[in-house]
């Protein structure tokens, strides 16, 4: 399970979430938004920034890391990309704050003495999940964090435990995101499992849920991406308006498309399936 890309998708959807993990929080968390940034000569790609607001300018700028495996060039990785990118915009920020997350100590960086300065500024926070305290006494959105740890058994009886909470302590507008950032844990968690494995496990319907809802979107426009590179391999490029055709199909006659495609030689075999389409039609 790509733990890593489980809690930048929390991040996106609730920025504010990494700040319930820092004992000085900024007072504008809430307005905070989570991205991707590049920096160019040398190009590189930062996954974690927590931008402040444009109202706010300068303000202080977060670079989140997380880390569930070894590293042992991660430190030096992490500082030269976020005081780079500090410095080449440094009219916009008035401040840098670097946070990393780990699983536990044993996977931190074993020579640290290079850095021990960095480390121990107040600039820099080290998260390791195991030492926040037992889950069930955390903070429903910490918990939900720790839950990405944990051994599969436990984790099914713990996500039971934080839904029955979120239900108890959480307005219904704030539980609906609780839910919907627990199954997003538990659907990357268990990939090998069918929806309704899940399903009973957590015993909820995975379709009342947004993450549900958005995995199915994600399947879909994969699957018609790749019909329609298959289809222009097979009859040459398609016209925008068969094209347009093609993308607004339902999913089943998409997979049957996939399906017919393989013996297509011309435009025209396209041409005759999405005829047949409209004869079928009452």
């Amino acid at each position: 399970m790509r733990r890593d890309s489980i809690f930048y998708k929390l991040f996106q959807q609730f920025p504010s979430l990494l700040f319930e993990l820092l004992t000085n929080q900024p007072e504008n968390a809430e307005e905070y938004k989570f991205d991707c940034v590049v920096v160019k000569e040398p190009k590189f790609e930062i996954d974690g920034v927590f931008l402040p607001p444009p109202s706010e300018s300068p303000g202080v700028v977060y670079f989140c890391e997380v880390q569930f495996q070894k590293d042992e060039r991660l430190y030096e990785r992490v500082f030269a990309e976020s005081y780079l990118y500090f410095y080449r915009n440094r009219d916009r920020f008035s401040n840098l704050q670097i946070v990393i997350i780990y699983p536990s100590r044993s996977l931190e960086q074993t020579d640290i003495n290079p850095y021990l300065s960095q480390l121990n500024s107040p600039q820099v926070s080290r998260i390791y999940l195991d030492e926040l305290g037992d889950i069930r006494s955390l903070p429903l959105w910490v918990a939900l964090m720790v839950l990405t740890t944990l051994e599969t058994e436990r984790s099914i009886e713990e996500a039971k435990y934080l839904l029955a909470r979120s239900q108890q302590d959480i307005p219904q507008a704030g539980n609906r995101a609780i839910i919907d950032l627990l199954t997003t844990i538990m659907v990357y968690k268990f990939e090998g499992k069918s929806q309704r494995e899940v399903e009973e496990m957590l015993g909820i319907t995975l379709q009342e849920t947004r993450v549900y809802r958005e995995i199915m979107a994600e399947g879909e426009q994969r699957e018609k991406s790749l019909i329609l590179r298959l289809l222009s391999r097979r009859v040459g490029e398609l016209p925008q308006d068969v094209r347009s055709q093609v993308e607004c199909l339902p999913l089943e006659q998409l997979e049957n498309l996939g399906e017919a495609l393989l013996d297509f030689t011309s435009m025209a075999d396209l041409d005759v399936w999405l005829e047949s389409l409209s004869s079928d039609r009452p």
